[in-house]
C-alpha cells in the first residue's frame, strides 16, 4: 500500500504524541495500541489540526488525552453518536473513536450497531480486554461465559458479544481484528482502516493486566499464536501455523482446518482471502472462528465499499440549496417570516 502523506511538512509520530504523562497502569496493553496509533497517524497525511479523537468513558477513553490533536471525552457509551456530530458538522475532518468493550457494547450497544448501519467515514477502535477495568473488575458484555469476576464470584451466567458477529449483522463494511502483542499488525491494520470510506471498526485484543490477565493468552502465548491464530491478508491463501503447513477450506456449509500434503490437500485448495466481496457470508464465518476447532482469524476480514452516510447527507444539501434562496441558517434567520399563513 503507498504511502500517501501529501502535507508538505512531514509529520513523526512525536508529533502526535502528547506531552503530559500517560496514565495507565503499568503493562497496560493501551501503550502499545497508543504507540501504534501515533505511528499510523504520520502515513495518513493529515495535519494535526485536521484529527479529532472521540472516547467515552472507561481506561480506554482516556486516549484523547494523549494524542496531540483535537478531542472530546464524552459520557458513558455516548462516544459514537458525539463522533458522527462532529463528522456531519465538518465531513473533512479524519475522525477516529477509541472506546471499550463495555462502553460500546453494553449502554452504548445501540449507538454501535447504528453507527456500523449508517457507515459515517469514521475509524472505530474496540480496545476488548473481556472486563470493566476502571471500574475495577465487573464483567463486560465479552467476559467468557463461567468467568469469575467482581461481579459474578460463581462464574457469569451471560453468553458475550462477539463484535465481529454485531458488526455483520449491523452490515458493517470493514471490520478487523489485531492483537495488542503485534505493533506491526496494529500499525498496517490502522493504516488500512484509515484509507477506508465509512466506519472501520478494529476490535483489538487487550490485556488487562489487573482484571484480567491473560485473558487473551491462547491466541497471544508465543508457544500456541502460529497454530491458533490465521494472519488474513486479501488475495492470498488462507494459510496458517507454525509450519505455514494448515489451511481453511470450506467443508459444505462450513469451515475446516486442513493439512497441506496430506490426503491429497495442496494450496490449490485452500480458500482464497477476498474482504472486498459485498456477500459478507463467508466473512461472518471468519469471524465466528473459535479454538480448539478452527483458528482466531486476525487481520482485515470484511473491507467492503459501501455508500457512506456523510457523503450522502452533503449531497442532499446542496441538491436542496440549489431549490431555495435559504442557504444556510443566517438565511434563514434573516429571512423574515417562516411559516406560511
Amino acid at each position: 500500500m503507498s504511502e500517501q502523506n501529501s502535507h508538505p511538512e512531514a509529520l513523526t509520530a512525536k508529533d502526535f504524541k502528547s506531552d503530559g504523562p500517560v496514565k495507565w497502569c503499568s503493562g497496560c496493553g493501551a501503550y502499545s495500541i497508543l504507540n501504534a496509533v501515533t505511528s499510523t497517524l504520520p502515513r495518513i497525511g493529515v495535519r494535526k489540526e485536521d484529527v479529532v479523537f472521540v472516547s467515552g468513558i472507561g481506561c480506554s477513553s482516556r486516549f484523547p488525552y494523549y494524542v496531540k490533536t483535537y478531542g472530546f471525552h464524552g459520557l458513558h457509551g455516548r462516544a459514537m453518536p458525539i463522533a458522527s456530530g462532529v463528522k456531519l458538522a465538518n465531513p473533512e475532518l479524519n475522525l477516529w473513536v477509541v472506546t471499550g468493550d463495555g462502553d460500546s457494547m453494553a449502554i452504548g450497544g445501540n449507538h454501535f450497531i447504528h453507527t456500523l448501519r449508517r457507515n459515517l467515514d469514521m475509524n472505530v477502535l474496540l480496545l476488548n480486554n473481556k472486563i470493566y477495568g476502571l471500574t475495577k473488575g465487573q464483567y463486560s458484555p465479552t467476559t467468557p461465559f463461567g468467568s469469575k469476576t467482581k461481579t459474578s464470584p460463581d462464574g457469569t451466567i451471560e453468553h458475550p458479544f462477539k463484535p465481529g458477529e454485531l458488526t455483520m449483522g449491523a452490515e458493517g463494511a470493514f471490520y478487523a481484528r489485531v492483537i495488542d502483542t503485534d505493533p506491526k499488525m496494529m500499525k498496517e491494520v490502522f493504516y488500512e482502516a484509515a484509507l477506508h470510506k465509512g466506519t472501520s471498526l478494529v476490535e483489538v485484543l487487550q490485556n488487562c493486566i489487573i482484571f484480567a490477565n491473560k485473558v487473551h493468552e491462547e491466541v497471544t502465548s508465543r508457544d500456541v499464536k502460529e497454530d491458533n491464530t490465521i494472519q488474513l491478508q486479501h488475495g492470498k491463501p488462507m494459510i496458517f501455523g507454525k509450519n505455514n503447513d494448515k489451511g481453511l477450506i470450506l467443508d459444505g456449509v462450513k469451515l475446516k482446518v486442513v493439512k497441506i500434503g496430506e490426503n491429497g490437500i495442496s494450496k490449490e485448495d485452500i480458500l482464497i482471502h477476498d474482504a472486498h466481496n459485498p456477500d459478507d457470508t463467508l466473512h461472518y464465518m471468519l469471524t465466528r472462528m473459535t479454538l480448539p476447532e478452527l483458528p482466531l482469524a486476525l487481520g482485515v476480514i470484511r473491507a467492503h465499499k459501501a455508500p457512506v452516510y456523510d457523503q450522502l447527507m452533503e449531497e442532499q444539501v446542496h441538491q436542496a440549496q440549489k431549490h431555495t434562496k435559504i442557504k444556510c441558517l443566517n438565511d434563514l434567520l434573516n429571512s423574515g417570516e417562516t411559516v406560511k399563513k
